[in-house]
């Protein structure tokens, strides 16, 4: 938990994202990324010198065979307050419109749902579980498949939503979110969409993992130039100096 809780405040203070009275909304798929994002933010809620909240919210695709109980239980343990919401996203999708590259229009439909949950929940701020491996795929996609240098941002605030998303895993390689999971026995909860593992990005987790046998340290290298370029809004804050942890009652 220590190493967790190391690279995640590390990217806390880096680009500022929790301050004082925030109530964080954490977007909870099921999956390893966010049920641990979701732990690791509860557990620095409580010592961290900023005093913030943290939600749980899960968006239900409309798919039957995914049972959330046990991550309501986590939440329990957690004392975490959780909110799902359903929806028919993945019906829609594919049983109604039959997209051909789904992927876009159900990012687009989860975001919207997400953002607007958060809102009604009183949240200012929605944290997304993408972890280290996450950013460097993304760059990758812009500029292989966009031709564009680009990547989301650790921090964005849109102002449409007057809401604010973070990104507090971006120093977490996967292999550690996956050791994490499994070490902490995090209730993941498998996703059945059709589309699962066969996108854009595996291909290009796939193209990684073998230049990085020849090129050892070739994703460190990629993440390290969008901080030193720096892409816009990747340039760390490493000047700020952590505060004392809160002291507990």
């Amino acid at each position: 938990m220590q190493k967790m809780l190391s690279y995640v405040r590390r990217a806390v203070d880096h680009y500022n994202m929790i301050k004082e009275g925030d109530r964080v909304a954490v977007g909870v798929s099921g999956g390893k990324d966010s049920l641990a994002l979701l732990v690791a933010l509860t557990q620095l809620s409580r010592f961290y010198p900023e005093k913030f909240e943290v939600v749980a919210i899960t968006l239900e695709m409309g798919y039957d065979e995914m049972d959330f109980s046990p991550v309501q239980a986590l939440c329990d343990r957690l004392g975490v307050e959780y909110i799902r919401v359903p929806t028919q996203i993945g019906p829609i999708i594919f049983d109604i419109r039959h997209e051909e590259n789904p992927c876009a229009l159900c990012a687009k439909m989860r975001r919207g749902a997400l953002h607007e949950a958060a809102k009604a929940s009183g949240c200012n701020k929605v944290a997304l579980g993408h972890h280290f491996d996450d950013v460097v795929e993304t760059y990758m996609l812009s500029l292989f498949y966009e031709g564009r240098i680009s990547c989301f941002q650790p921090v964005t605030y849109l102002d449409r939503a007057d809401i604010t998303l973070i990104r507090p895993l971006l120093y977490v390689p996967e292999y550690f979110v996956r050791s994490f999971a499994k070490r902490h026995e995090l209730p993941i909860v498998h996703n059945p969409c059709p589309a699962d593992g066969n996108t854009k990005r595996q291909e290009i987790k796939e193209l990684l993992k073998n230049l990085e046998k020849t090129m050892p340290g070739l994703r460190e290298r990629i993440f390290g130039a969008m901080q030193r370029y720096p892409l816009d809004g990747w340039a760390p804050d490493r000047t700020r100096k952590p505060k004392k942890p809160r002291e507990k009652k």
